[in-house]
C-alpha cells in the first residue's frame, strides 16, 4: 500500500524535475558551449577527474587490504601503526591533508640542493601527483578499516579446513579469505566510490583542473552563475550513474553466500 503511494509521488517530482531542466535548457545561456576552447576545457576536465577516480580507488584498495589484513589478525607492531594512520587520516579533513602534501611538504622539495636538476623534479612539481597521492590515502584509510571488518566476518572454520588440508598460508589468502572479504564489501565499495567522486573537486584547491575546475573558470570568464553549476551536476549525475550499474553488474555476477 505504501509503495502504491509512493509511485505517484515520485512520477510528480521526476515530472517537476524534467520540467525545470527543460525551462533552464530552453531560457538559459548555452552559447558558451559552442566554442570550441570551453569544449577542450570540459573534455580535458571530465578526463583528469574520471582518471583521478580511478587511479585513486585502485592505489587506494591496493593500501586497503594490507591495512585491513594489519589491524584484523596482524601482530601489535604492524596493527597498532595500521590503526594510528587509519585514525588519522579519518579523523583530518581531506582539504587540509591535500594543503599540506602541495603547499607544506611539496614547498620544501625546490629547497633541497639539486631536486630541481633531478629526474624526480617533474613529478615533485606537479599538484596533479599530490592530489593522486592525497585521495589514495584517504580511500586506504577508509576501506582500510571497512577491510578490516570484511577480513574478521569470513568464517574462521573455511579457513581452519585450509589450513588442515595443507594449504599454504599465501594460496588461502589469495583463494579463500581475500575473495570472501571483497564480496562482503562490494555493495559498501560502491557507495564509497560515489563518494571519492564527490571528494575529487577538492583537488582544484591545489590547482588541478578537474571538471569543477573547469566550471568555475566558465563561470568566471563569462559571468554565467547557473548554466555551468547545471552542466556540472549533469556531469556528476552521468559519472554517479555508471558506477551504480557497473557496481550492480558486479553484484550480480558475484555469487551470493548460502550460508
Amino acid at each position: 500500500m505504501l509503495q502504491a503511494l509512493l509511485i505517484p509521488r515520485r512520477m510528480v517530482m521526476l515530472a517537476i524535475a524534467l520540467g525545470l531542466l527543460s525551462l533552464c535548457f530552453i531560457y538559459g545561456r548555452w552559447d558558451w558551449l559552442g566554442e570550441a576552447r570551453y569544449q577542450n576545457m570540459m573534455l580535458k576536465g571530465i578526463w583528469n577527474t574520471v582518471s583521478l577516480l580511478v587511479l585513486t580507488m585502485a592505489l587506494g584498495m591496493a593500501l586497503a587490504i594490507p591495512l585491513g589484513l594489519a589491524q584484523a589478525v596482524g601482530p601489535w607492531y604492524l596493527a597498532r601503526p595500521a590503526q594510528a594512520f587509519c585514525g588519522l587520516i579519518r579523523g583530518t579533513p581531506l582539504l587540509l591533508q591535500l594543503f599540506l602534501l602541495y603547499y607544506g611538504i611539496g614547498s620544501l622539495f625546490p629547497g633541497i640542493p639539486g631536486i630541481r636538476e633531478s629526474i624526480f623534479w617533474p613529478i615533485l612539481r606537479d599538484a596533479w601527483y599530490f592530489a593522486v597521492l592525497g585521495l589514495s590515502l584517504s580511500v586506504a584509510a577508509y576501506e582500510g578499516e571497512v577491510m578490516r571488518g570484511a577480513f574478521k566476518g569470513v568464517p574462521h572454520g573455511q579457513l581452519e579446513a585450509a589450513t588442515a588440508m595443507g594449504m599454504p598460508p599465501f594460496t588461502m589468502f589469495r583463494r579463500i579469505w581475500l575473495p570472501q572479504a571483497l564480496q562482503r564489501v562490494l555493495p559498501t565499495l560502491g557507495g564509497e566510490t560515489v563518494l571519492q567522486m564527490k571528494a575529487t573537486p577538492l583537488v582544484a584547491m591545489i590547482t588541478v583542473t578537474d571538471i569543477y575546475a573547469v566550471s568555475s573558470r566558465v563561470r568566471a570568464e563569462t559571468l554565467i552563475v547557473y548554466e555551468p553549476l547545471l552542466m556540472l551536476a549533469l556531469v556528476y549525475m552521468a559519472i554517479t550513474g555508471i558506477i551504480v550499474l557497473m557496481f550492480r553488474w558486479f553484484e550480480n555476477r558475484v555469487p551470493t553466500r548460502t550460508a
